[in-house]
């Protein structure tokens, strides 16, 4: 009986993500606060609470962020990884400062102390990798010349995520300095390692990998990149880390066959992820925090094109790139609700889970909305320097 109550609640679960996908799809939207808001609706407070299938779903949503980051990592080789964050340094440096600040004088201001506000700061400062790739794919910009900028931001921020999160588990388990710096040298450690196969080792790893048929490769591959993210957890690296670096080490054909084979897997399980959140959020938690996630909603829409504006300026973009590399980079989504979930189990102020699902429907909504904003605002803005170019040049013929 047990049994059948779980595959009836994960037949409507995903049918119900499979009706909420068709719905983003026909109104040109990211499916991502449609999945949170189903997790809203039928976790703890929601009208329909499911209990039968949690298990399920809490590996589905670990499973979830473990293929989106891989299938990140498959987008570059570990020789462009180097040299992307050699020319993006100041640009990642700038992009840190910007965003995750509004987050730490937010949990300051309201008086939710230092550890609230590493985890704060961490949600207002990374961007959502998926959300944003989905983005300029759907809108036909993978090919415009900002786009390695915008790349190579991502990229920084999520080789900084590698650094911040084993600190963050530290601060979150009250360990102390030594052994936050034993942490993190121990996660430092990990990362090179797997650096240094995917840069010296790469063609070692795809020839273990290579197969005959893809139902052999699909299995390979998944298996490698959970073994590796659930041993990379072990060491204190996130486990979504070690799976993005698992992604740079394969490429070429073999990295283009692996992401065909793995996307529809990577779109279920992100899917669950989302609802993961969701489940765990009381709905009557969301209207006390939502004028601040507004606030921190407008700082984030701000620091973001400014990020993405100094960016596509330092490679030599006009205005319309600009623009648009800063409006690809305002969605927030998985690694934001990662943090949330860490700080929310590890017991901190619990208005932080409700803020962030809030702040991150606010931005997962309004960043592809603004996306498609960017090039009509840069021809209204091309339009009003024409006439009053034009204006200067009639006054300055009357005189």
């Amino acid at each position: 009986m047990h049994g059948a109550i779980q595959l009836i609640e994960l037949g409507a679960i995903v049918l119900a993500l499979g009706l909420l996908g068709a719905t983003a799809v026909r109104f040109s939207i990211s499916a991502i606060p449609l999945y949170l808001v189903a997790g809203l609706a039928f976790g703890s407070g929601g009208i329909l609470p499911l209990g039968a299938s949690e298990d399920f779903v809490a590996i589905g949503a670990e499973v979830g962020v473990i293929l989106l980051l891989f299938t990140l990592g498959l987008e570059y080789t570990a020789s462009e990884l180097v040299g992307t964050l050699r020319s993006s340094a100041p640009a990642g440096v700038a992009d840190l400062l910007l965003n995750a600040t509004p987050g730490v004088l937010a949990a300051f201001l309201l008086g939710w102390g230092p550890v609230a506000a590493v985890a704060l700061g961490g949600i207002t400062y990374v961007t959502s990798s998926g959300i944003t790739a989905k983005v300029m794919g759907d809108l036909g910009w993978l090919g415009n010349r900002e786009t390695p900028a915008v790349l190579s931001i991502l990229v920084f921020e999520d080789l900084a995520m590698a650094a911040y999160l084993p600190i963050l588990t530290a601060v979150l388990a009250g360990a102390s300095l030594a052994e936050g710096a034993t942490t993190l040298g121990i996660a430092a450690a990990t990362i090179a390692v797997i650096l240094f196969i995917a840069l010296r080792h790469g063609r070692l790893v795809e020839r273990f990998v290579a197969s005959p048929t893809d139902e052999v490769l699909l299995l390979k591959v998944l298996g490698l990149t959970l073994l590796v993210a659930g041993l990379a957890q072990q060491l204190q690296v996130s486990a979504a880390v070690g799976a993005f670096l698992v992604g740079i080490a394969l490429s070429g054909p073999l990295a283009h066959t692996a992401r065909d084979l793995l996307a529809p897997l990577r779109d279920l399980f992100a899917a669950v992820f989302f609802v993961f959140f969701g489940l765990h959020t009381d709905p009557a938690d969301l209207p006390p925090v939502l004028g601040v996630a507004a606030l921190l909603a407008v700082a984030g829409v701000l620091t973001k094109l400014g990020t993405g504006w100094l960016a596509a300026r330092r490679a030599g973009v006009a205005t319309t790139g600009r623009l648009r590399a800063g409006a690809s980079l305002v969605p927030r989504g998985e690694f934001n609700i990662v943090i949330a979930g860490l700080a929310v189990s590890a017991g901190i102020n619990p208005r932080l889970g409700p803020l962030a699902a809030a702040y991150v429907l606010i931005l997962a909504i309004a960043g592809p909305l603004l996306a498609r904003t960017a090039e009509p605002l840069a021809r209204t803005l091309r339009g009003r320097r024409t006439d009053r170019a034009a204006a200067l040049g009639d006054a300055s013929n009357e005189r």
